[in-house]
């Protein structure tokens, strides 16, 4: 009788390829036993420095509001810079505020920018009022203008902003009241008050 030839059966490509894996497995572990302590050290300290950076900025936030004149550099976060504007608006130092809210714009924080404006315009409109109560329209005039600018960008950037709606509203009952701030100086928008009621996403339609 003629002896069986006894042979392997050829392995199949699952088990090549588990193969292949336990032996690149074997190669890469030592590596990332290196490599693991180092990523997790290197999340603690990115993780550390936000927490710093936030403490910061919250610090400086409360210090403003406590009426401490701290500085702000242009690219600090939008919360900070609408803290700064608050502190400079209560205090008639408008022409500083402008780069902040260039600042703002640029960064694309549109909610901050418009908490910015409406603040800036709040201010211009009280100035108007003292500017109106002590009979001085030449120069009540110009706040009233810019504050209705300011108003209605905010109301761009956040049309759901009803606090600027309510105070734009007031702002152009003033230009009703002393139409002659209108044709004294003008509307940089090139609007008039009912234009600018139907513009404004969310008004109601008509004169204010």
């Amino acid at each position: 009788m003629t002896p069986l030839a006894l042979s392997h059966p050829a392995p199949s490509r699952r088990s090549r390829l588990a193969a292949g894996a336990g032996t690149a497995w074997r190669a890469i572990r030592p590596h990332l036993l290196v490599l693991l302590p180092i990523l997790l050290l290197a999340g603690a300290v990115a993780a550390g420095v936000a927490a710093w950076n936030a403490s910061r900025t919250n610090a400086s936030i409360a210090a403003l509001e406590a009426g401490r004149d701290i500085a702000v550099a242009p690219d600090a976060p939008a919360d900070l810079l609408v803290a700064r504007v608050k502190f400079l608006a209560a205090r008639d130092r408008l022409e500083e505020a402008e780069p902040l809210l260039e600042s703002l714009d640029r960064s694309g924080a549109s909610d901050g920018a418009a908490r910015a404006r409406y603040v800036l315009a709040n201010a211009r409109v009280r100035t108007a009022f003292d500017l109106i109560g002590r009979g001085e329209l030449d120069k009540a005039g110009p706040q009233v203008t810019l504050a209705r600018q300011d108003y209605r960008r905010a109301l761009q950037g956040r049309p759901d902003f009803w606090d600027a709606k309510f105070n734009f509203d007031v702002a152009s009952r003033l230009i009703r009241d002393f139409p002659e701030f209108d044709r004294s100086f003008g509307d940089e928008l090139k609007a008039e008050p009912k234009q600018i009621w139907t513009d404004i996403p969310g008004q109601p339609r008509g004169g204010p």
